[in-house]
């Protein structure tokens, strides 16, 4: 048990701190900047009032990294509560009134009356930069995805025929659609040249995709209001989702890259449907290590694969998906069966026996997520990689 508990507020450019003993007494409150020098002035000033001490914080990245990443000192645990928590606990202390100070104060509490508080660990350099890599690629899947709409909206005001017939997640069309973006223009230039052209850019299947944008100009012959324009921008959108999708198919060599060179990575890329993205999205989300998870059922609740119980009076055995677990992690573990299942016979099997007992096939391949779970979570406590269990022989 410390002897005294350091609550912190975190905020973008300031951050305050109470400190309080095993009464509740206040023994120190402060705004503190957000910088270096502040904060090691800050922890010297806690550690003169009484070296045993616990601090806790409201949120574990983005303004709280800095703090997160300076010495405490071995003696010194940094605990953990979620921004939720906080808000709910607060409710329960007097006044209506919401500061900074109180908060502070709401979070040094509850890490004194509780025991079951996550501690920070640092992540190791691999996992820190895997979860930058991975973060990043996410955000330049969302706004390729935004650019498309966006283009598909721009493309249907002023040539529905074309939009109907192209496929713009796919090179080919973007292609098209920097060069030529009205009826009259692709009716102008004709199957042939356009197929050229096409191939000049190297676009696979050119041929078809000219006759089918021909076909198209030549289904619309009026020639919208403001279809100049609209073309203009549509070839800027084209240029725009290409420019992504070069970004993104960089970003992904960095990450097989920056994943090959973790101690674990052979171990994960053995399991099937593990591959380089997925594995380092996994890695990301532990931190790089199962050192956290004691046993696989830890593993699993975090990922949200373990259901948790709603039992109240005489309704018993009510199960349900637990409302706090990271989606990241789920995701992997989702996505990574799915592929598993064209690649591995084991994984098949077991996914068509819970169709045989009358699964969906939703419920079937979360089952065989949590089952991968405790696979993986031994193969990382061994260090073995995957072996495909041979069937078993009639008669012997």
């Amino acid at each position: 048990m410390p002897r005294i508990w350091a609550g912190v507020d975190i905020g973008k450019e300031h951050h305050h701190c109470v400190v309080i003993d095993a009464e509740g007494r206040r023994l120190l409150s402060r705004r503190v900047f957000n910088d270096e020098a502040a904060l090691l002035e800050l922890i010297s000033d806690v550690r003169a009032i009484d070296p045993d001490v616990l601090w806790a914080v409201d949120l574990n990245h983005g303004p709280a990294a800095l703090l997160a990443g300076l010495p405490f000192g071995a003696d010194q645990p940094v605990g953990f509560l979620t921004g939720l928590a906080v808000h709910r606990a607060s409710g329960t202390y007097r006044g209506e009134g919401k500061t900074d100070a109180k908060d502070a104060f709401v979070i040094a509490d509850q890490a004194r009356v509780r025991r079951d508080l996550s501690l920070l660990r640092p992540g190791d350099e691999i996992a820190v930069d895997l979860n930058m890599l991975t973060r990043h690629r996410s955000d330049l899947v969302a706004d390729r995805t935004r650019q498309i709409n966006r283009l598909r909206a721009q493309l249907l005001e002023i040539f529905p025929a074309l939009e109907r017939i192209l496929e713009l997640a796919n090179r080919g069309p973007l292609v098209l659609l920097t060069g030529y973006q009205t009826p009259a223009a692709i009716r102008r230039i004709g199957a042939k040249r356009l197929e050229t052209w096409l191939r000049n850019r190297k676009v696979r299947s050119a041929a078809d995709l000219a006759q089918r944008a021909v076909h198209a100009a030549e289904a619309q012959r009026i020639a919208l209001p403001g279809e100049r324009l609209a073309g203009s921008v549509v070839a800027r959108l084209a240029q725009a989702v290409i420019a992504l999708d070069e970004e993104i198919a960089q970003l992904d060599s960095a990450i097989e890259a920056r994943f090959a060179e973790h101690p674990a990575a052979e171990v994960i890329r053995s399991l099937p449907g593990m591959g380089p993205l997925l594995g380092a999205e996994f890695l990301a989300a532990i931190g790089g290590g199962i050192d956290a998870f004691a046993t696989a059922d830890r593993l699993a609740g975090y990922a949200g694969l373990a259901p948790a119980p709603r039992d109240s009076g005489r309704v018993s055995g009510n199960l349900h998906r637990p409302k706090r677990y990271n989606r990241t992690l789920l995701r992997v573990f989702y996505l990574s069966s799915m592929a598993s299942l064209r690649s591995c016979t084991a994984s098949r099997a077991f996914y068509d026996r819970k169709r045989a007992e009358g699964k969906g096939h939703k419920q079937a391949l979360i089952s065989l997520a949590r089952r991968r779970v405790n696979v993986l979570w031994a193969m990382l406590r061994d260090g073995a990689f995957y072996i495909t269990p041979q069937p078993a022989t009639p008669g012997v």
